[in-house]
């Protein structure tokens, strides 16, 4: 992770923190204060947000340390397992609000919420779009894992937000209309947070999961990196390309077929130029592996099969 990548990313991980904190504050207090289960349960969300936002700062510093003698490759895995870390603790904060929702339903509900528990729930659904497009724009742009899936959290407390305005301002339609009834779809919009917050979890956890294990682009994601080896000069063909994705960036294997008759120095600045052209081209390609055969246009599909006296070699 580059300097400047860890900077912009740590900057949207502590707005985050500090918007976050005082949304889970004013949301909390606003909602023991307005008596709303739904406004509550929307406080405990954005507390998640807050750790959630932590784990994905420590993720950063830790994806920032160059590699070592026992991580070659980076630390940029780091990210990933933060955003897991997120989604954990989003199905646990999901599963607690359905819980307190539940028991809410059952014990019976005998009063609307306060009208000013509106208001609030109308602040937060705007500051956490805002949020939103931010952290996600910047996680695309580092194509940081960690930074989408906390991306997507405040995503997630927008409609969870929208949910509790529903239910709130429901229950306080019963009071003016004098329907009982409605007083219930305050802790109801509590429960349908929680299978908001449960959904968006395990969504995040099989992504992230996804992303801490080494696999392949597809063809058409890895179209452009082949092309760009295609181009450079001295290479006559590309035999194999396989970019395999490690935690926010990409290691590219490549085998190339160059001219049999030139030197072995020339066949290692041709492999060189590809190393740094790709480097060069695309930030997210952190490491390339290339690997230099001679160019045979008699036989351009051989097989790996034969025996090994079939091919001369100098010893022969």
């Amino acid at each position: 992770m580059t300097e400047e990548r860890y900077k912009q990313a740590a900057a949207g991980a502590w707005i985050g923190i500090a918007g976050n904190l005082a949304l889970a504050l004013l949301k909390g207090v606003t909602g023991y204060m307005a008596n709303s289960k739904a406004l509550m349960a929307d406080a405990f969300h954005s507390a998640s947000d807050v750790v959630g936002s932590v784990a994905v700062l420590v993720g950063l510093r830790a994806a920032k340390k160059p590699p070592d003698e026992d991580h070659p490759y980076g630390h940029g895995k780091a990210e990933p397992i933060a955003a897991i870390v997120l989604s954990v603790l989003l199905l646990v904060v999901g599963v607690e609000i359905g819980i307190s929702a539940v028991k809410s339903i059952y014990g019976g509900v005998h009063e609307p919420p306060e009208g000013f528990a509106l208001t609030v729930l109308i602040l937060s659904i705007i500051v956490k779009e805002a949020m939103f497009q931010y952290k996600f724009r910047l996680g695309k742009k580092l194509a940081s894992q960690a930074l989408i899936a906390n991306a997507w959290e405040h995503r997630s407390d927008v409609y969870s937000s929208i949910a509790a305005f529903i239910g709130v301002g429901g229950a306080m339609l019963g009071s003016y209309f004098g329907i009982a009834y409605l007083y219930y779809l305050d802790p109801i919009a509590g429960l349908v947070v929680a299978v908001m917050v449960l959904r968006m979890g395990y969504r995040l956890l099989m992504d992230s999961v996804h992303s801490t294990m080494d696999h392949v682009l597809h063809q058409e994601d890895a179209a452009d990196l082949l092309e760009t080896v295609q181009r450079i000069k001295g290479v006559i063909a590309v035999d194999q390309l396989r970019a395999r994705e490690h935690g926010h960036y990409v290691i590219v294997d490549v085998k190339i077929s160059v001219n049999p008759r030139i030197s072995i120095q020339e066949g290692h600045d041709i492999a060189k130029i590809v190393k740094l052209t790709l480097m060069k081209r695309f930030l997210h390609v952190s490491d390339v592996f290339v690997h230099v055969n001679p160019y045979d246009a008699g036989y351009p599909y051989k097989s790996t099969d034969s025996e090994p006296d079939d091919m001369p070699t100098l010893l022969h």
